[in-house]
């Protein structure tokens, strides 16, 4: 086991014997650097039709980034990669209750790999940098 997650685990572990609330244990989570699939829940939704929750994969993680001001144009260095799919598949579902003239056929994106990288509007929202 690497020295950082036995360091996670055991403040994990500490805040737990000290009878720390949970919202503790979960804020390691926020501490995490990496890029990992994690179940994700959401509801697909589509005009004509009723609302399904799905329960699927999806990217989570925080990767490293960094901005440096240089002398000349554009003034900026950015490194901004944000964790996303690097192997997915997509995964068809038919929503209930659709209109006679609506397809109940909805498709998503599925996470089966994620890596830090740049962000590409093809699969991910991208917010501008």
């Amino acid at each position: 086991m690497c020295p950082r997650v036995y360091f996670m685990t055991s403040l994990t572990f500490w805040f737990l014997i000290a009878g720390v609330t949970a919202s503790v244990v979960v804020s390691a989570l926020h501490s995490f650097r990496g890029c990992a699939v994690r179940e994700f829940s959401f509801v697909a939704q589509k005009p004509g039709c009723r609302s399904l929750r799905v329960q699927t994969e999806a990217c989570w993680g925080r990767c490293h980034t960094w901005e440096r001001p240089v002398v000349g144009p554009p003034y900026i260095q950015r490194h901004h990669r944000v964790c996303t799919y690097s192997r997915m598949r997509y995964v068809t579902v038919r929503l209930p209750g659709c209109r006679a003239n609506v397809s109940p056929l909805y498709h998503y994106p599925q996470a089966l790999q994620c890596e830090c990288t740049v962000c590409s509007t093809n699969h991910t929202e991208c917010e501008t940098l």
